[in-house]
């Protein structure tokens, strides 16, 4: 009964990281690979696209891809800057365009594929929008430059969301490859197949604070000034913490439930095949 529970949240997982991506209703029609690399092959045609803009400290700058990585690091001209490189073999990488979405929040850019069906691809803020790529293999890679002080999201499915340096929060979501952030602000993250990394300065969150995956590893360090209530899940991994914990009920390698400081704020960090480490910043 236990493996049949935490395979069937693992199924949920993954819905849930497909709907967090912000293509309701696309992203199961998209072409969702497995995250093996592929035969090396040169491209048949490719492009690039690019961006840039002032935006002030506390906005958001947030990429939306569907095939490809999106990767971002500190800018030094005080603008938001975005390259996105389109290379397919079959399709033309011209028909996905590269759509730019003024806000109040901030700036969402999206790469935006040729409508399929009935329904129009859209690019939107958040968890709003929609895509498919059916039978288009564009992919679409996006390096961003983010200024200091400007949140940062980051979200595709097929590829690894990388956001390191940064000095603002961070959100990174994908389905196939692995997240890595560091920042000097909070970090969330999300994927299924694909391990997680984040180191974090901040430990002040006043929501749930969630770190899942399903096929790979949990590495997550917190400042030591971390109070936090904390639930660590694994169905084939180890669990390991820096911080003394105070546990809650039954303590065992695979699930863990308890108090780290003083509590309050929850923290939680899942996965299925991999283990779970929570490390204190020297």
């Amino acid at each position: 009964m236990k493996r049949t529970n935490s395979l069937s949240n693992a199924f949920a997982l993954a819905a849930f990281a497909a709907l967090a991506l912000g293509y309701a209703g696309g992203v199961g029609r998209a072409h969702v690979a497995s995250a093996a690399p592929r035969a090396a092959a040169a491209p048949q045609s490719q492009n690039e696209w690019r961006w840039h803009e002032p935006l002030a400290a506390g906005r958001v700058i947030e990429i939306k891809g569907v095939n490809g990585n999106v990767e971002a690091t500190p800018s030094s001209s005080g603008e938001v800057e975005v390259v996105a490189v389109k290379s397919s073999r079959r399709s033309n990488p011209e028909d996905v365009r590269i759509e730019v979405v003024r806000h109040s929040e901030g700036v969402t850019i999206c790469a935006v594929y040729p409508n399929v069906g009935r329904d129009s691809n859209t690019c939107e803020p958040g968890s709003h929008g929609h895509m498919n790529v059916r039978n288009n293999d564009t992919e679409v890679s996006f390096t961003v430059r983010v200024p200091s002080g400007v949140r940062f999201n980051g979200r595709t499915v097929n590829g690894r969301v990388e956001a390191n340096n940064l000095t603002a929060d961070v959100e990174a979501t994908t389905v196939n490859g692995d997240v890595e952030v560091t920042t000097t602000g909070l970090a969330r993250a999300k994927t299924v197949n694909g391990s997680i990394t984040a180191v974090m300065a901040r430990a002040d969150w006043s929501d749930e604070l969630a770190f899942k995956t399903v096929n790979g590893s949990i590495d997550v360090t917190m400042p030591a000034s971390l109070s936090a209530e904390v639930e660590v899940k694994t169905l084939n991994g180890e669990i390991s913490s820096d911080f003394p914990l105070t546990v809650r009920g039954t303590f065992s390698r695979r699930h863990m439930s308890g108090t780290i400081g003083g509590g309050g704020r929850a923290l939680q960090l899942e996965t299925v095949n991999g283990s779970v480490n929570i490390r204190r910043a020297s």
